[in-house]
């Protein structure tokens, strides 16, 4: 299997490249006003408008650094969803099957998204799960239809 390497911190995760769609480089994004911690706004992604997480700021609270090698990563999860996220030097891939993947040890109640390690001539790596960023409902309030003002 194929993955993206990224940092949040000083610490590299990995996403499953078949959950992407495609890697933007970082853009303007529109911010939504009083928009839950991590949701960093709307992004135009050739005409449809995707939820924008920002992975440093769900993780670290703090926004992503505006670098060469912060990314814009198209996720689309098993419900069909797309959103995009904010990765930092997100400009590395990882070549794994799923077997050298083992247990954290450590589980985090507030992070379910976080999930098994693997270890490479740099460290630990941990498997980002895009679809346990958010509940249902958080994931519910971002694609609800908007309603028409009366």
């Amino acid at each position: 299997m194929l993955f993206i390497v990224f940092q949040l911190g000083q610490d590299r995760y990995a996403l499953d490249a078949r959950e992407l769609v495609e890697i933007l480089p970082l853009a303007q994004v529109k911010q939504l006003p009083q928009a839950p911690p991590g949701i960093a706004g709307m992004l135009d992604y050739h005409g449809v408008a995707l939820p924008v997480i920002d992975l440093s700021e769900l993780a670290l609270a703090r926004t992503a650094a505006h670098r060469i090698s912060t990314r814009i990563l198209i996720v689309e999860i098993a419900s069909g969803r797309r959103f995009a996220l904010i990765a930092e030097r997100a400009n590395e891939m990882l070549h794994r099957e799923v077997g050298d993947f083992a247990a954290a040890e450590v589980a985090v109640d507030a992070a379910p998204y976080l999930g098994p390690v693997t270890r490479d001539d740099r460290g630990i790596v941990q498997w980002i799960t895009p679809q346990k960023l958010f509940s249902a409902a958080v994931l519910d309030a971002l694609y609800h239809p908007v309603k028409e003002a009366a």
